[in-house]
């Protein structure tokens, strides 16, 4: 009976490091062929956010200008 259960987590173990294996090279695959736009500017969404995040951090602040680094 223990043998058993051995053996089952031993295959749920190989099972599910194969299913990840296989997702990464999907994953990596997916990013060589459709590189992310670079230069693409700020978009509103990260505009919010770093304007929200100022404003916990520091109250009472404006952002005037978000520069990339």
């Amino acid at each position: 009976m223990e043998a058993d259960l051995l053996a089952i987590c031993i295959s749920a173990f190989i099972a599910v490091f194969t299913l990840l294996s296989l997702l990464a090279i999907a994953m990596r695959v997916l990013i060589l062929t459709c590189p992310p736009k670079v230069g693409a500017g700020a978009d509103a969404a990260m505009i919010a956010a770093v304007t929200s995040a100022m404003a916990i951090a520091y109250p009472g602040t404006t952002v005037t200008r978000i520069e990339e680094i």
